[in-house]
């Protein structure tokens, strides 16, 4: 298993400030990095040479990702939208899946599994009640609730051989572990797979390594943390911000790490202390990310 480079340079990409930026999403035909700012609803396309940024505006976007056979699949509000890149067609998508709106749920984060296969989960928007669930994109249009009872749904993520799914409810400050079918998406025997109670923060969203070891965001607690496959404790890596939200492997060979980080709820003495605080950050930690977590979402028929 590959050690962590220390200390590990962190540097950012771009000259983007997001209020609350999430969900970054490697493409690698075209070296760019997909990513969102949740509250102002705009979707980043971030050509990391020369760190160049597209920003589209939408209604509401909480993460997107490229869709097989073309365009970007985003998840915003309660619904699932393909949205045609190609010139001309502009940016008004065609709804794939949705459910019922309900006062005080949207959906949050989402994730593809390695064959494509679409997640998405919801939560409560005070962070308080179990109201969001974990939904599977199915045949027909259907998103089929598979946790429920969420606070907030964070952090997707998958083992090298496709058999273990890893999943964050972030107040219950726990990374948790499903068994997985890749051949049919069923995930089931849901257990602990690290307690976070006694860290700086929440688990936010998450990515997995070559190794099988998964990386975390902790959100509040300005670091990234890596855990062995084992869950056993690997790595803390420090960052220059309070509040990372998610990480995503990119660049050559998937040897870079991206992350995302909000601005969002900082006084201005924090600000002060964080001005890297909102922006897109890159680190080269030493362990290199799986090919399948740049995975084309499908759109099943």
């Amino acid at each position: 298993m590959m050690d962590v480079r220390t200390p590990v340079t962190v540097e950012p990409v771009g000259d983007v400030t997001a209020e609350l930026g999430e969900g970054p999403y490697w493409r690698p035909e075209d070296d760019c990095l997909l990513w969102v700012d949740i509250p102002r609803g705009l979707l980043h396309m971030t050509r990391v040479q020369p760190a160049e940024t597209i920003t589209v505006e939408l209604d509401e976007v909480s993460a997107a990702f490229p869709a097989l056979g073309g365009g970007i699949l985003t998840a915003g509000g309660h619904r699932l939208t393909l949205r045609a890149t190609r010139p001309g067609k502009g940016w008004a998508g065609q709804l794939v899946a949705s459910v019922p709106a309900r006062q005080g749920v949207r959906f949050n984060d989402a994730a593809v599994d390695p064959a494509g296969r679409v997640w998405v989960g919801s939560m409560d928007i005070s962070e308080k009640e179990p109201l969001g669930e974990l939904y599977r994109l199915d045949s027909g249009g259907t998103l089929t609730p598979v946790v429920k009872g969420v606070m907030v749904s964070n952090g997707l993520g998958w083992s090298p051989d496709g058999t273990r799914m890893y999943y964050n409810d972030s107040p219950t400050r726990q990374i948790d572990m499903f068994d997985y079918d890749p051949a049919t998406g069923e995930a089931f025997q849901r257990r602990v797979f690290a307690d976070l109670s006694a860290a700086d923060g929440v688990p936010d969203g998450l990515t997995v390594d070559v190794d099988g070891c998964v990386w975390v965001a902790m959100h509040g607690g300005g670091a990234l943390r890596r855990f062995a496959p084992s869950g056993q404790p690997d790595a803390v890596v420090p960052l220059p911000v309070s509040k990372p939200t998610s990480c995503a492997f990119g660049g050559p060979g998937l040897a870079e790490l991206y992350v995302t980080t909000a601005g969002s709820g900082l006084s201005q003495a924090q600000r002060s202390a964080e001005p890297l605080a909102g922006r897109l950050l890159r680190l080269r930690p030493g362990p290199v990310g799986l090919p399948s977590t740049t995975a084309q979402a499908v759109i099943p028929g």
